[in-house]
């Protein structure tokens, strides 16, 4: 069965900056599981799966803007200290921040008495990602997966 819209697919990946060392692998634990078409992974990634089957095993190159995107330098922003409570801060770490629209990974850029200096772009945002992918398994949707924009049961969502 080929890798389409609203197939579930398991899938075994490893991923690097490219040229770079590995920055994330499923090796050791189960496939990664996802409903093609519903926004569950990056755009290029997904395109580079478009048609494959299970047992292949192939490199995806996928540009940033196909990714995480390109760096947005207006994504900075000055907040108040008491926001990072009980965290000690230092550049470059990665950060929780709660906004209204719930919590926000930020990267920490600048420390001062009483505000923060943060990046709101996505930590891999800006890189070009090298990605080993194994598909281990693709199988039709469940209506309740399509009408949910997951999958459910083993590697998937659990309700």
């Amino acid at each position: 069965m080929k890798i389409e819209k609203d197939r579930v697919v398991l899938f075994h990946y490893s991923v690097a900056e490219q040229g770079g060392e590995s920055l994330e692998s499923s090796e050791g634990r189960g496939p990664l599981a996802i409903l093609v078409g519903h926004g569950n992974i990056i755009p290029g990634l997904e395109k580079a799966m478009d048609g494959r089957e299970a047992g292949d095993k192939f490199t995806a190159e996928v540009k940033a803007a196909e990714a995480y995107g390109e760096i947005q330098p207006n994504l900075t922003q000055r907040v108040p200290k008491k926001y990072f409570k009980d965290v000690k801060l230092v550049p470059g770490m990665q950060a929780v921040l709660p906004t209204n629209f719930g919590p926000r990974a930020v990267t920490v850029q600048k420390v001062g008495m009483s505000v923060v200096d943060v990046d709101l772009n996505h930590p891999m945002a800006g890189k070009d990602l090298s990605f080993e992918i194994e598909i281990v398994e693709v199988r039709e949707a469940s209506e309740e997966e399509i009408q949910h924009g997951h999958v459910h049961g083993e590697g998937g969502h659990q309700h």
